[in-house]
């Protein structure tokens, strides 16, 4: 008979109960370790999803505040230009370019029917005459010899045979063939406007 198939008896007996044997232990530690990995791996890519939906949410955020900064910056010069339509000074040009005059003396009813002030219609003020340059009847010497008169509107000629004007004089056109100057106070053509602005 051999020994190892004996029951172990004594102190080696109590031993061998109290331990439990090799296989039973460590297949109860696999699900341990598997379900910690488990929560181990679970919490790394959720980790990584969450920092890239924060990643995505910042990158949206300075989009939207470069907008806000653009359309703010729109809106002040849309302020700024209806600011500048709505001034008295512009509002008047305005309506006397479309043909506007102003109003007459206002009359008003009392609650009781009665007429009190006397109205009156609105006229246009009488255009403002615009300069006109009036040319000098006399010609200007051509060739250089001093005029006959000595008045204070004829030139006097100079050495390099261009007529110099008098103090006093009007300007006068170079030839005959070159058109006159345009007024200087010729009202130039508005702008166009678009309506609602």
């Amino acid at each position: 008979m051999s020994r190892a198939g004996a029951p172990l008896k004594g102190r080696a007996g109590r031993l061998a109960r109290l331990m439990p044997s090799a296989s039973p232990s460590s297949a109860a530690r696999t699900p341990f370790v598997l379900l910690v990995v488990l929560l181990l791996g679970g919490g790394l890519i959720t980790l990584l999803l969450l920092n890239s939906a924060l990643n995505e949410g910042s990158f949206r955020l300075s989009e939207l505040k470069r907008d806000t900064t653009e359309l703010t910056d729109e809106q002040q010069a849309l302020q700024r230009d209806v600011d500048s339509y709505s001034q008295p000074g512009a509002l008047e040009r305005r309506a006397r370019e479309l043909g506007m005059v102003p109003g007459g003396s206002p009359a008003f009813l009392d609650p009781d029917g009665t007429v009190r002030g006397v109205p009156t219609k609105a006229t246009a003020p009488p255009p403002s005459p615009s300069p006109t340059p009036t040319p000098s009847p006399e010609p200007t010497p051509e060739d250089g010899a001093q005029a006959d008169e000595a008045g204070a509107g004829v030139p006097s000629a100079t050495p390099s045979g261009t007529a110099t004007p008098s103090p006093g004089a009007a300007a006068e056109p170079e030839s005959e063939d070159a058109p006159a100057p345009a007024p200087e106070n010729t009202p130039a053509t508005p702008p166009p406007t678009t309506p609602g602005r």
